[in-house]
């Protein structure tokens, strides 16, 4: 793997000990800071990504910006969701409290965590990561993130969620049938979201591999309910992959391919 590991520069006994956590989860070098930069680190080195360890979190910096975990729009949408306001993943899932969700593509976690405040503690929700580096950095924030601010039922949506790190394809192909309600995929889009400052160190960083339709072959056999693909509106995605069921928002850049998985075609 391409990165280091080092800390932050006033380094402490708590930022050194996640440091030598993260190395040790990576499997790369622990590197002292000894007042270095970031970028002489990167240039000594040779290496692409520095994972510096704060006091409370791992930071992924790359060359297009740093990666930290943060709640993102997951805060937003479960308000509005509390407001009785639709959420149009959760409306392309279906989804119920007490159900269970496959998310192949966890990434930063966003849509993961709006789907287990819905799922609730009944339910059930599993974030794939093929990333090593966004799977630390993500079940970490997942796993430890606190802000008195947040609702503590925020906070327990976050805690229920549990991470794989590994690809999906594999993963799916591991499970029996019908082994989650929804199968859930937010791949990097083809046509990337202009001037998002977030996404630009994931995309790095992320398996930016299209969907293959054997992949939505096994999610529909381990799905019982649904596969959702979320994806940029007027993608011809949808149209390759066969999805003609897509829904969304009138005014969004974002819309959602619906697989119903139950007695379809999918399933022979």
């Amino acid at each position: 793997m391409n990165c280091i590991v080092t800390t932050i520069r006033k380094q402490s006994t708590a930022a050194e000990s996640l440091a030598h956590r993260a190395a040790a989860i990576l499997q790369v070098p622990y590197i002292k800071r000894d007042g270095m930069g970031i970028d002489a680190l990167r240039c000594r080195f040779g290496i692409d990504t520095v994972i510096v360890a704060t006091q409370t979190h791992p930071i992924a910096s790359t060359s297009n910006g740093d990666y930290f975990f943060h709640l993102s729009m997951a805060e937003l949408r479960i308000n509005k969701l509390l407001n009785a306001e639709s959420d149009h993943m959760i409306s392309a899932m279906n989804l119920q409290t007490g159900q269970s969700v496959l998310d192949c593509t966890l990434g930063m976690g966003t849509d993961a965590i709006v789907a287990s405040y819905v799922a609730g503690s009944e339910g059930r929700v599993v974030g794939l990561e093929a990333s090593a580096i966004i799977s630390l950095i993500t079940s970490w924030g997942l796993q430890n993130f606190m802000d008195p601010d947040v609702s503590p039922k925020i906070l327990a949506a976050l805690r229920q969620i549990t991470v794989q790190q590994t690809d999906y394809f594999s993963y799916l192909k591991s499970m029996p049938d019908d082994s989650f309600d929804v199968v859930y995929f937010d791949p990097m889009f083809r046509r990337p979201v202009a001037n998002s400052i977030t996404l630009k160190p994931l995309r790095e960083l992320a398996n930016n591999e299209a969907l293959k339709p054997e992949v939505l072959t096994e999610a529909c056999r381990v799905a019982s309910h649904r596969v959702v693909i979320k994806e940029t509106s007027g993608s011809l995605e949808f149209n390759r992959l066969g999805i003609t069921h897509i829904t969304g928002g009138k005014y969004s850049s974002i819309q959602y391919g619906v697989i119903h998985t139950g007695g379809t075609a999918w399933k022979n």
